[in-house]
């Protein structure tokens, strides 16, 4: 039987990370090689024929699932009737700019985005969050769009999650999909903690734990931890511009696992609104290790956590509490 058409959103369609994504979605990377979609790409007002063209080029490329496409700068007529959005759209930091003026400058995006999402949106509509700071816009979005369950808006540290597992493989001399369970704890930002305390590699003889083969605390304390937290800066100042292929692929990645399901005992790391497990303030968008099993997230309950891991946790907690603030003074929104 033919599967009923999906709906997906993409803002900043115009974008590097936009134009990464725009054919991944369409090529079926998203959502599985049998699902056709229509996509949605929105954009501001000044990059209009950019979008158009990226429109073009879509067209051009015969895609047997794409059924057609939306190139808007309405947020209105792009959010009509998606099942899925893809918010990569946001307001970048510029030189000499304060993280408040970026904060207000993306409150404002989000405020709006969401209030057009909750009115236009298909029911039990999944948002994913792609644009920094990702997190705290994830929960801004939540907040003006309170129609859509808290369990339906997150935001991405995949790419973080993927960039764990590369330096684990790559340590190891083995394939990355040989390895699983990284965790990415807390903030999309240099205060996340990637731990591999839980992480396994299948090897010859099976699974073995990662720190077993890798028997070496300073580098995973140390090395490993600045390499993930300072990814994204070292691409930065190699390509002389953000991550954009490695995001779009972890944005499909995240939906994928949500919607699909994720592999049998293995677990990815995903925003989440936090309900309090392992001591987190609940109210706030924080990494955790899930599964996905029916198109629902659940948090990995009961994972063994060390002194170490928790000062790191508790460190990341903080910085995203503090963002709260500020996003919220922003707003003028009391806490609630």
């Amino acid at each position: 039987m033919a599967k009923n058409l999906v709906r997906v959103l993409l803002t900043g369609a115009a974008g590097q990370v936009g134009y990464a994504l725009a054919p991944m979605i369409a090529r079926g990377l998203m959502l599985g090689p049998d699902q056709p979609v229509i996509l949605h790409m929105h954009d501001i007002e000044p990059a209009a024929e950019a979008l158009n063209g990226v429109k073009m080029e879509l067209i051009d490329s015969a895609l047997p699932l794409l059924k057609g496409v939306v190139a808007t700068t309405d947020i209105v007529e792009a959010c009509k009737g998606v099942n899925i959005a893809t918010m990569v759209g946001g307001f970048p930091r510029k030189e000499g700019m304060e993280r408040k003026d970026v904060m207000a400058k993306n409150v404002s995006i989000y405020k709006a985005q969401a209030s057009a999402l909750e009115q236009h949106a298909a029911e039990n509509c999944k948002v994913l969050v792609v644009a920094n700071p990702a997190n705290t816009n994830a929960l801004i979005f939540k907040e003006f769009a309170p129609s859509i369950p808290a369990k339906n808006v997150t935001c991405l540290t995949r790419l973080d999650h993927n960039r764990a597992l590369g330096q684990v493989a790559e340590r190891l001399g083995v394939h990355v999909s040989n390895v699983k369970n990284v965790i990415i704890w807390g903030n999309h930002s240099s205060t996340q903690y990637p731990d591999a305390n839980h992480a396994t590699v299948t090897t010859s003889e099976g699974e073995k734990l990662v720190r077993e083969l890798i028997a070496d605390d300073n580098w995973f304390n140390t090395e490993f931890i600045a390499t993930v937290q300072q990814r994204g800066a070292a691409i930065i100042k190699a390509r002389k511009q953000s991550s954009a292929l490695s995001a779009a692929s972890a944005a499909c990645d995240h939906i994928r696992d949500w919607v699909l399901g994720t592999p049998k005992e293995t677990w990815v790391s995903m925003g989440v609104y936090s309900d309090g497990s392992y001591g987190i303030q609940p109210g706030i968008m924080y990494s955790f290790p899930v599964t996905c099993q029916n198109g629902e997230w659940s948090i990995v309950q009961g994972l063994k956590i060390d002194d170490f891991s928790r000062e790191k946790m508790k460190a990341t907690e903080k910085e995203l509490i503090e963002e709260k603030e500020l996003a919220y003074s922003c707003l003028n929104l009391s806490q609630t």
